[in-house]
């Protein structure tokens, strides 16, 4: 990678920090809406940016989870599997709103990873933990769509990734 790409990808890990540590209490737990989770979608623009998603979900799970340990490991599988699921289902489309549902989807999808997390760490209810982290990962996901399209249209992810 170049020098350039790593910076990008630290700003975008730094900002996944931030958005945890500002609304932890929503982004951890049997119910989570983890607002930095619109950030996924910057993997939509350009796949080099997963290297700053998984820094970002390293580092906040390692800051301000109360399971620690757990969430590092099964928090950085979840993203890493969801992630590499979006490119390889969107790899023949560029059309970014599809890349984005699918992408939204797909972390719904793989929310069964956090769910059996919860239950090993606390013995939450598998099958409503995974409907309630998913439905978090769909309704945050969803809203940053727009909001990701909106800063794409304005800041060009992937020019700033390959400039």
């Amino acid at each position: 990678m170049k020098l350039r790409q790593w910076v990008f990808n630290a700003i975008i890990a730094a900002l996944y920090v931030a958005l945890t540590a500002v609304s932890a209490p929503l982004s951890f737990g049997g119910v989570q809406f983890r607002i930095a989770e619109i950030l996924n979608h910057t993997v939509v623009f350009n796949r080099k940016y997963i290297v700053g998603i998984l820094a970002g979900v390293f580092l906040s799970n390692l800051f301000f989870s109360p399971i620690v340990l757990y969430d590092i490991v099964f928090g950085v599988a979840h993203s890493l599997i969801a992630l590499v699921a979006m490119r390889v289902v969107t790899r023949k489309t560029d059309n970014q709103w599809i890349r984005m549902g699918v992408n939204t989807l797909s972390f719904a999808f793989f929310s069964f990873i956090i769910a059996w997390e919860l239950y090993l760490a606390f013995e939450f209810p598998f099958w409503f933990t995974y409907f309630t982290v998913a439905l978090g990962e769909v309704v945050v996901m969803s809203i940053g769509m727009p909001i990701m399209k909106y800063l794409n249209e304005k800041m060009g992810f992937n020019r700033l990734m390959n400039a």
